[in-house]
C-alpha cells in the first residue's frame, strides 16, 4: 500500500506549483509575483513561465529571490504540438535545470516531458479539463508524475476540476499523484491567486528535498481545509482535519463513503468497497473549499505502472 505523508519526518510546507510572471504572459515581475505569495504566508513557489519561442524559452531564475524562510523551485510550463483537441501540450515541470534546452525540431509533448523528467523535474499534466485532454492523450504522457487535478484559473471557465480523467487513468493502472495550483497570471480578469496549493512534507525548505518529496507523493492538495492526519488501519481510513462539513472516501469504483456534520474534525470510513484498487479522501469545509489526499493504493494495479520510477 502506498504510504501517506502525515507521519513522515519534518513538517508540511505550503507552496504553489504553477505560476507565471511577465517573463511570459503574466502581469507581474518575478519579484512581484513571488512577493504576493510570500506575504500570504507561503513557504515556496515554482515560477513556471511558458517555455515558448516567443518568450525565449525561459526557465526563470528565481534563486536570488530566496530567503531564509521562503524558497523557490525552478521550472516552466512546457509546450509542444499537439493534443487531440488542442494545438499544444501544457506540461508543468518543476525542478528543471536553468540550461534546459529549447524545444527540438519535431519533438512531441510526450518526448519533451520525458526529457524534462530525465533532467530531474517533477512533471505534471497541466489543467487537463481546460485543455480537453482525452484519455489517449494522457496515457501517451507516460513521463508524468502527477495530474493537476484542480486549477484555480481554469475554474473561471468551469473547467477547474480534472478528477474524472484522473480516476480513469488510475483505474487503468497508472500510478499518478495529484496536485492543485493557481496557474496565476495576475491579469485584471484573473482570480487573485492563493486559491489552490500543495502542502509538501519535508524536513526542510531545501529545493531538492521539496522536489524529491513531490516525486515521492509526500504531499496533499487544498483550496482551504487542512489535513492533520490520514491513515489506514483495520479496514478503516481515519481522518483528522480542520472543521469540515463533509468527508468523502471515493476511488476506483462508483459510489462513496461519506461522513457529514457541522464541524467534523475527525471520522473513520470503511475501505471495503475499494479493497481491490485505490481510494482517496476529500474534505470539504463550510465555505466550499476542498482538500484531497493523493490516491491511496490498497492493491497492486492491474496493468500499466508508467509513473512508478522517479
Amino acid at each position: 500500500m502506498t504510504g501517506l505523508p502525515f507521519d513522515r519526518p519534518g513538517r508540511f510546507w505550503r507552496g504553489n506549483l504553477h505560476t507565471h510572471s511577465n517573463r511570459s504572459d503574466g502581469a507581474l515581475s518575478p519579484e512581484e509575483s513571488l512577493r504576493h505569495y510570500r506575504d500570504a504566508g507561503y513557504d515556496f513557489v515554482a515560477l513556471t513561465d511558458h517555455f515558448r519561442a516567443e518568450y525565449g524559452f525561459p526557465v526563470t531564475d528565481t534563486r536570488p529571490l530566496r530567503t531564509a524562510g521562503f524558497t523557490t523551485l525552478l521550472g516552466a510550463e512546457l509546450h509542444a504540438p499537439r493534443t487531440e483537441a488542442g494545438p499544444s501540450w501544457h506540461i508543468v515541470a518543476v525542478g528543471l535545470p536553468l540550461d534546459f534546452a529549447p524545444l527540438r525540431p519535431g519533438e512531441t509533448g510526450p518526448q519533451l516531458a520525458r526529457r524534462a523528467r530525465n533532467a530531474g523535474a517533477f512533471v505534471g499534466m497541466a489543467h487537463p479539463s481546460a485543455s480537453l485532454l482525452t484519455a489517449a492523450d494522457a496515457e501517451s504522457l507516460e513521463a508524468a508524475h502527477a495530474v493537476e487535478v484542480y486549477n484555480a484559473l481554469s475554474a473561471r471557465e468551469d473547467r477547474g476540476d480534472s478528477w474524472h480523467l484522473t480516476d480513469v487513468l488510475l483505474n487503468r493502472g497508472h500510478r499518478l499523484t495529484v496536485y492543485a495550483a493557481d496557474d496565476a497570471h495576475f491579469q485584471p480578469q484573473d482570480p487573485p491567486g492563493c486559491a489552490a496549493w500543495v502542502q509538501v512534507r519535508a524536513e526542510s525548505l531545501d529545493p531538492d528535498q521539496l522536489v524529491a518529496a513531490l516525486k515521492a507523493g509526500h504531499f496533499y492538495s487544498s483550496t482551504g481545509p487542512e489535513l492533520h492526519d490520514v491513515r489506514v488501519d483495520g479496514g478503516l481510513v481515519s481522518v483528522r482535519c480542520s472543521p469540515a462539513r463533509k468527508v468523502l472516501l471515493t476511488g476506483g469504483v462508483p459510489g462513496a463513503q461519506v461522513a457529514q456534520g457541522e464541524a467534523l474534525t475527525e471520522c473513520s470510513l470503511p475501505v471495503e468497497m475499494f479493497r481491490h484498487g485505490y481510494c482517496r479522501v476529500t474534505v470539504e469545509d463550510a465555505a466550499g473549499g476542498r482538500a484531497w489526499t493523493n490516491p491511496i493504493h490498497l492493491a497492486a494495479p492491474p496493468g500499466n505502472t508508467a509513473s512508478a520510477e522517479a
